[in-house]
């Protein structure tokens, strides 16, 4: 029986088995890297162990530190959670030869399943489709390499056979590009896995990503839970997933669902695994792979079943039964979870590190915030830059939208960039609103990079209205409060709107250009109530009986900072001198410095491709940064010769860093 379990994990996943071993009256023991001293899941430990430094080599991946731990503590089992050695079958072997449990799959499973290669070959046996590809180990020989993507034919998918999370998966339309991105791919394969071997296989454009969980015990009992859509990846990661697809029919459903099934049975399936499947438009689906452990998405499926998969994988480690047959799993309504990462999406979802100055989560019976960090916790470049999975569920699709909206809109994070304007961007796509999306999604929305989508007329009109209404309370704590109404313009979203009052004393509404000239008809300014006291971050409030959230950054010399909907706003308070002059004002110039390439991220420099004198183009390799697990080229913007290098390999580097400079 496992009466105290240790978490060879850290960050949220950490925190989220702790909370289900902890309901099911069982001890857990921590261990921590020295930069994660003072993080979330030590502080909700029974017991908490230093196992090394930041490098995860040195700590989190460190075998016989972790051991060590266990044997010290007295552990019965450990969880591995997901990622470092959650499908390492030598740290399996290291347990069971000292009495501990390992929770998840069998040796067995995560040998031949964890490995792309073998899992193909196993799951064309068991029955399950295949995508089109070269099944075997691709060699560094670049002519071995054209062959086989010539025989494939482009574009081909360029993967690490060990290894999960979409790290260096590349896609390759030319062969210029498929040497390029094997090269890059193996390179990070050996740093994320310490597995450098690559597969090549056809890649199947504008599919949808949706995986199968499994569930099964050492009783012979396996079962399949209902699918998750994943199509919405930037690099390969991914971003927003909801459950059930809005694609998939109970037939093809169904028919997933037994494949999995046979593919767990295959190997005698024991604890919680996904089977990924990619699926084109016309529902035909193909393997893709299994990852043999929880899955970093596995709330919304627990939220439209009402079954918690680590307390599943518990039992099954005790020798129990699956608490569930087949039959008794159903879809109970719809989640949707968008994974919060500290990321900036308006410089290319480079990495952003620092502190949570201010971090308040949302809060609703329905939004649930799986997470590892708390209020002035570090976002270090040392890990995955995750700061939370924020979850809804509803009755439909819909209203699990819907309230997805709100809890992004009310979600307050302060000190570092984060990616919640384009979750909150994806949400209103017709794409996304439709059910009508693929892999293809955030290229085909976002061609240029990310650019929140504009605003419609009526909600910047109501924000208008909120800025009204937080003037008043502004005013309120001034010293000298106006005796009578003064009428003012607002300024935002670069446009004008005038607050006036007229002959019947009610205060109107009404857009104008730069001369002050009406656009469109004055209106009476609805009712508007707020809930803020000038300083609170958060400011929720109705116009017309229409709920509204929006937070509030800071004060300016001539207005706010504030933030709704996903987007940033500067907001001026202009009286009628100020807007009259306001037209002769010049705008600030975005222009930046040619003569320099700076580091757009922190991180590690791998590589650098070019040294001092040398003729480069535009689109030239410079060197290549290491930030997060992932690995970035960075190229020249423009043509010319180097003058000076500033990095070498080895080095660590600062955002905005320069990195080379130009004669």
């Amino acid at each position: 029986m496992i009466r105290r379990i240790l978490i060879a994990n850290r960050g949220e996943i950490a925190c989220r088995v702790m909370r289900t071993a902890k309901r099911m009256g069982i001890e857990c023991v921590a261990v921590y890297s020295e930069p994660d001293r003072k993080c979330k899941h030590v502080q909700m430990a029974d017991k908490a162990y230093l196992i090394g430094p930041a490098q995860s080599t040195k700590s989190y991946l460190d075998m016989n530190k972790i051991l060590s731990v266990c044997i010290d503590a007295k552990v019965d089992a450990v969880h591995p959670g997901y990622g470092f050695l959650s499908e390492n079958s030598k740290f399996m072997d290291l347990l069971d030869q000292n009495g501990i449990k390992f929770i998840g799959p069998k040796k067995r499973a995560i040998n031949d399943l964890g490995d792309k290669i073998n899992s193909k070959k196993l799951a064309g046996n068991a029955g399950v489709n295949l995508i089109p590809g070269y099944i075997g180990e691709v060699s560094e020989n670049r002519e071995e390499i054209l062959k086989i993507a010539h025989q494939i034919g482009y574009p081909v998918m360029i993967k690490p056979s060990a290894g999960g999370g979409g790290k260096g998966m590349r896609i390759a339309y030319t062969d210029d590009e498929i040497i390029e991105n094997f090269r890059l791919s193996k390179q990070e394969a050996a740093s994320s896995f310490g597995d450098d071997r690559i597969l090549l296989e056809k890649y199947i454009e504008e599919p949808r990503h949706i995986e199968i969980n499994v569930l099964g015990d050492s009783h012979g009992n396996v079962i399949y839970l209902p699918e998750r859509e994943c199509s919405i990846q930037r690099r390969n990661q991914k971003v927003l997933e909801e459950a059930p697809s809005p694609f998939i029919d109970e037939e093809t459903r169904k028919m997933m669902g037994k494949q999995a099934v046979q593919l767990a049975k295959a190997v005698d399936y024991e604890s919680a695994g996904t089977v990924e499947f990619m699926v084109d438009k016309y529902r035909k689906f193909y393997f893709l792979e299994m990852n043999t452990r929880l899955q970093v998405e596995h709330p919304i499926t627990e939220m439209i079943t009402g079954i918690d998969l680590v307390e599943e994988m518990i039992n099954v480690a005790n020798g129990k039964k699956l608490s569930y047959t087949q039959d008794q799993v159903k879809i109970k309504g719809h989640a949707v979870e968008s994974r919060v990462y500290a990321e900036d999406p308006f410089r290319g979802f480079l990495p952003s590190i620092g502190h949570l100055i201010k971090y308040r989560e949302p809060s609703h019976p329905n939004i649930r915030i799986d997470t590892g960090v708390r209020e002035g916790d570090e976002i270090s470049m040392h890990y995955d830059p995750l700061i939370s999975k924020t979850i809804t569920w509803a009755e439909n699709r819909q209203g699990a939208i819907d309230l997805m909206k709100t809890a992004l809109d009310t979600y307050v994070i302060r000190g570092l960039g984060h990616n919640i304007p384009f979750c909150r961007d994806v949400l209103r796509q017709p794409a996304f609103v439709s059910g009508k999306y693929s892999t293809k999604f955030i290229p085909l929305t976002y061609p240029d990079g990310f650019h929140p989508s504009p605003l419609s007329q009526g909600a910047k009109t109501d924000l208008a209205s909120i800025i009204a209404a937080m003037k008043e309370v502004t005013d309120s704590f001034a010293l000298q409060k106006p005796e009578k109404f003064v009428p003012f313009v607002i300024k935002a979203f670069d446009e004008f709107y005038a607050i006036q009052q007229n002959e019947k004393g009610q205060k109107t509404i009404l857009k104008i250009d730069t001369e002050g000239n009406g656009i469109g008809e004055e209106t009476v300014l609805q009712e508007v109530k707020i809930n803020w006291n000038n300083t609170d971050p958060l400011i929720s409030g109705e116009v017309g009986g229409k709920t509204h959230h929006v937070q509030f950054f800071g004060h300016t010399a001539t207005g706010y900072q504030l933030f709704s909907k996903g987007q940033s706003i500067n907001v001026d308070i202009l009286n009628a001198h100020q807007f009259e002059f306001q037209k002769w004002m010049p705008k600030a110039s975005d222009a930046h410095s040619q003569k320099e390439a700076l580091a757009p991220m922190p991180g590690s420099v791998i590589s650098v491709a070019v040294q001092p004198g040398q003729k480069v183009e535009v689109g030239q390799e410079l060197c290549v940064l290491e930030a997060m697990k992932m690995r970035n080229i960075i190229r020249s913007e423009k043509k010319g010769v180097v003058k000076v290098v500033s990095c070498s390999a080895g080095q660590s580097v600062q955002v905005d860093q320069v990195l080379f400079e130009y004669e």
